[in-house]
């Protein structure tokens, strides 16, 4: 089969194309380096740093054998009619993430999430694409206590990024009951692995802590710190992705995907200092405007209709990132030692 990755120099992405070509299908990157990294895409395909090549968007360059790589943005439809042609399956990675960054810039995400979207349906129903899948997210449960979260709850988002991704899952339900491009939208929970980025404004917690544990910084915990979430490991999050382009039966469904189970920011910070053998110092911060407070999967129908099975544990998660971490935080280290010599 031949897949479109768009968002494929992001992490989660990335991780997607990975995978996808160690199964040995042809994959086409969308990517236009906002978030993303050719690093990431590098490391994915093991190739030496800055070997993929860049040029005017939406010409194609080969970076692998079964891999090549667009430069282009998901707002620009006559690029998405171009790396549509030929596709198989897209897997929509593409998004402008983080509930603070939507917060602070609701046009923006809206415009990206919502009309980027809309516009990668329409070319991908135009060049005859089979399936789509969409990355949502569980942040378009809101606040509501309840769990855990069952897709037939009705949504309460709190924050623009969670209203832009539910109306990327109902875009992608009406043009499966309207035009029959089928689609599968996949509510990700807090997904977590090698290729964070920590010195993001806007970086996810996990990456964020390792790294400023690592500097032998204070952990910054917003609120009281028994927030918690449904942290999923990103083979488990590529597992219930690739499994959702081929499963059949499920145009049109909208699936979760996490661990099944939920750790406070405290319990984080408590399995780090187990890991490392040392104790991180807290320093506790305000709340965010738009967090929820709990986060937790029932993946009853993952398993039914994908034969999704989550298989890295929460520690075993935690430790493969501590020891990614540490190996680039040392690399880091050793760079900037020789420059300074």
């Amino acid at each position: 089969m031949a897949y479109l990755v768009t968002g494929g120099a992001g992490f989660i992405g990335s991780h997607v194309v990975e995978a996808l070509r160690a199964r040995g299908e042809q994959v086409r990157v969308l990517d236009n380096l906002a978030t993303g990294s050719l690093r990431n895409l590098e490391e994915a395909l093991h190739l030496p740093p800055d070997s993929i090549q860049v040029i005017r968007p939406a010409e194609p360059v080969e970076v692998a054998e079964g891999c090549e790589f667009v430069l282009g943005d998901i707002r620009d439809l006559e690029v998405l009619r171009r790396v549509c042609q030929g596709i198989h399956c897209v897997i929509h990675e593409a998004a402008l993430r983080a509930v603070p960054r939507s917060v602070a810039d609701p046009l923006s995400t809206n415009d990206v999430n919502v009309t980027g979207t809309l516009r990668l349906l329409v070319a991908a129903r135009e060049a005859g694409v089979r399936r789509v899948v969409f990355a949502s997210s569980s942040s378009v449960y809101g606040a509501s206590l309840e769990v855990p979260k069952v897709e037939t709850m009705t949504p309460a988002p709190v924050s623009p990024y969670a209203v832009s991704k539910l109306a990327g899952e109902h875009y992608c339900r009406v043009f499966y009951e309207l035009y029959g491009l089928e689609t599968v939208s996949l509510r990700y929970f807090n997904v977590y692995g090698p290729r964070q980025d920590p010195t993001s404004e806007y970086a996810a917690v996990i990456p964020k802590f390792i790294a400023l544990a690592l500097e032998g910084k204070p952990l910054e915990v917003h609120g009281d710190g028994q927030q918690s979430r449904d942290f999923t490991y990103i083979e488990d999050a590529v597992q219930a992705t690739l499994l959702a382009a081929t499963a059949p039966d499920v145009g049109g469904a909208v699936l979760n995907v996490g661990a099944g189970s939920t750790h406070s920011v405290l319990d984080l910070v408590r399995t780090l200092e187990a890991i490392l053998g040392r104790h991180l110092e807290v320093r506790h911060t305000p709340p965010r405007p738009g967090d929820v407070r709990i986060t937790l999967a029932d993946i009853a129908s993952a398993r039914r209709r994908l034969g999704y099975e989550p298989r890295v544990s929460f520690e075993e998660g935690l430790t493969s990132m501590v020891y990614f971490s540490l190996a680039a935080h040392d690399q880091t280290r050793v760079v900037h030692s020789r420059r300074l010599s």
